[in-house]
């Protein structure tokens, strides 16, 4: 059985990074490299049912080790790194019996990790950790989840005498660029239920999320030469800027926490003629979401009220809040704690800020809430994860299943 952690540098060092203005799915080539090598790895370790599709969705089957009538669930991951930060030759870094202060990442560039920016390292002091070498995001999210849940069933595989149902287990792409639950074939996959390994420090088990809408605000301008100007040109960037100043400031992310919703500018681009904003609209609350959108395109009316419609927004709902999809069968989260309490780990339930493709999964019929991977600041270069909180992920998904087992009735 390869170490959890030998299995995730090796994933990690494949560049799979999502694209996304690529609407096509996988939105990258280079996510084929991990699909494939997933599927003969996963065909060689004695799975069945081992499928990948046209759209790089790969699935799998450990099969049932006993005739009682258990039910079919599954565990998913997914294989592509998030746009924000590169993931092209990433090296990562071992430090071992780490001695809770500064971690140099890169000499050369002068890239520390430190426990004076991110408090939760000192923690970690005396274990193993893995981080990037300062010039790449590591990947742990969610390269980390594959090799976890990969692992558990090679345990599984290795403890006949752990009595289990059919567990399936799927690898998918495109879940940072939204759209890694669009393709996936709930119905092909066949489990009751499934659990994401997407989540952050160990003990995180989430079954709430954002409810979300993408905003792309397309304002365009008429550019002349600025000696002859004179209430002829129409500066695009200006107005751009008069709408983005009419949203409220303390609803950002940068000021919000918890269950407060916000308005994100995570892009612009712009010259006199065109300037096109792009941004995301997020609150728990559906009530409260409805509310913000309504805000935005108010915000837009008024300006074109002011300038003559020289503004059009497109706007269109991502993924929803999935908690009112769990509740009903609220066991599958309380199996989950269960598992991580006889394991002497303490259950972090919160709410999400942001998605998971468990989100999209269950309002397509699928129940799947979130459990923790083990890693910490996702998406950058100050990415790392604990060793040791990858084995006890590992310990949760073997749990889970034998609960799931034990608890039938």
């Amino acid at each position: 059985m390869e170490k959890v952690e030998e299995r995730f540098i090796r994933y990690a060092k494949i560049d799979t990074q999502s694209d996304p203005e690529n609407d096509q799915c996988p939105s990258t080539e280079k996510q084929w490299t991990l699909a494939k090598l997933l599927v003969d790895e996963l065909q060689k370790l004695g799975f069945v049912d081992v499928t990948i599709d046209d759209h790089a969705y790969v699935m799998a089957t450990l099969p049932a080790n006993t005739n009682k009538d258990i039910p079919v669930i599954g565990f998913i991951a997914h294989m592509d790194t998030a746009p924000d930060f590169t993931s092209e030759k990433v090296n990562p870094q071992i430090h071992k019996n780490y001695d809770g202060g500064d971690l140099i990442l890169n000499k050369e560039q002068n890239i520390v990790l430190s426990p004076a920016d991110f408090k939760e390292l000192s923690g970690y002091k005396g274990q193993t950790l893995i981080t990037t070498d300062g010039t790449t995001l590591l990947g742990a999210d969610d390269k980390a989840g594959i090799a976890e849940i990969i692992a558990a069933m090679e345990y599984l595989m290795e403890h006949p005498e752990i009595e289990h149902g059919k567990i399936r287990i799927a690898f998918n792409p495109d879940e940072e660029v939204g759209r890694g639950a669009h393709l996936f074939d709930v119905e092909k996959f066949g489990a009751q239920w499934a659990y994401t390994l997407d989540g952050g420090p160990t003990g995180e088990l989430e079954y709430e999320n954002f409810n979300a809408a993408g905003a792309k605000v397309i304002v365009q301008g008429v550019s002349v030469h600025p000696g002859t100007a004179y209430h002829t040109m129409v500066n695009s960037m200006l107005i751009a800027s008069e709408f983005i100043a009419s949203l409220p400031a303390k609803e950002t992310p940068q000021e919000t926490r918890g269950h407060e919703g916000f308005f994100h500018l995570y892009q612009m681009t712009g010259r006199v003629e065109e300037t096109i904003l792009q941004y995301i609209i997020r609150d728990h609350d559906k009530k409260l979401f409805e509310e913000k959108k309504s805000r935005f395109m108010e915000k837009a009316e008024a300006i074109n009220k002011k300038y003559g419609n020289v503004l059009k927004v497109e706007m269109e709902d991502q993924y929803y809040n999935m908690r009112e999809k769990i509740e009903p069968q609220m066991h599958i989260v309380n199996t989950a704690k269960e598992a991580m309490k006889n394991l002497g780990i303490q259950p972090i339930v919160k709410a999400i800020r942001g998605g998971t493709d468990g989100a999209q999964l269950s309002f397509k019929g699928l129940p799947c809430p979130n459990l923790f991977t083990g890693g910490h600041n996702y998406h950058g270069r100050y990415e790392y994860i604990p060793v040791e909180s990858m084995y006890k992920a590992v310990d949760v998904i073997v749990k889970i299943v034998a609960l799931t087992a034990k608890n039938i009735h």
